[in-house]
């Protein structure tokens, strides 16, 4: 929209929450396709057909915004894993590596924004906004860890950590296998500088699985000795 009639201001509640709701619907479209780093508050106002002004009503900073979009991210992909996982009776450290590889490379976006959330997002959002997020954060790990541990050998504690990792792992290792247009190019140009180049879900895929296979080797060494004690 170009003239300063095309924005109207929203009144009531209900409009105030339609227009936020666009406003974080105009981040995640663009975050998705031009990636997070990419994402102003300008591009958001102009995408959502807002005066720039006026999104500060409705959120203090860019990272809030992009922070609520981590937080749904959260959200969807848990219950996809768990979804995922509840199709296993017996789960072995592959099919659990597997999953959660399968359904992280599902969402580009949610690990394009996984990199940012420590690094900038939350340094940037007010306290609620903050809590609210480490709040999903936190259930979304609970409930595919605990259905992690339900449907395989691995300890709950185990479970949990073997989670953690993937997330970890997740963030670095999609910003490694999406370079900028400049490295892109200096792979293309000088093929003997590729070898660094990343697999996302390959690479994801057998460092997991990896530590999977560790973490209950390390869990029935622990039983072994308590055992034996």
């Amino acid at each position: 929209m170009s003239s300063d009639a095309a924005f109207q201001r929203a009144y009531s509640a209900e409009h105030k929450a339609q227009r936020a709701h666009d406003l974080a619907d105009a981040a995640r479209t663009l975050a998705a396709r031009d990636g997070v780093r990419a994402v102003t508050l300008a591009s958001i106002a102009q995408h959502a057909g807002v005066h720039a002004s006026a999104v500060r009503r409705y959120y203090a900073s860019r990272e809030e915004i992009l922070l609520l979009l981590a937080q749904e991210g959260y959200e969807d992909w848990s219950e996809a894993a768990v979804a995922r996982l509840a199709q296993y009776d017996s789960l072995s450290p592959a099919d659990v590596a597997r999953t959660l590889v399968d359904t992280l490379g599902e969402r580009p976006l949610f690990c394009d924004l996984l990199t940012h959330v420590t690094l900038s997002l939350e340094h940037e959002s007010g306290y609620e906004r903050v809590r609210a997020f480490k709040a999903a954060a936190s259930r979304a790990l609970n409930i595919v860890s605990d259905t992690i541990a339900a449907r395989s050998a691995l300890e709950r504690i185990v479970a949990e950590e073997l989670v953690i990792a993937a997330l970890a792992l997740a963030g670095p290792l999609w910003q490694a296998s999406h370079p900028a247009e400049n490295v892109q190019r200096l792979y293309r140009e000088e093929p003997e500088l590729a070898h660094v180049a990343i697999d996302f879900e390959h690479t994801l895929a057998r460092l997991v699985a990896a530590l999977g296979g560790g973490l209950i080797s390390d869990q029935r060494a622990q039983e072994d000795a308590e055992q034996r004690a």
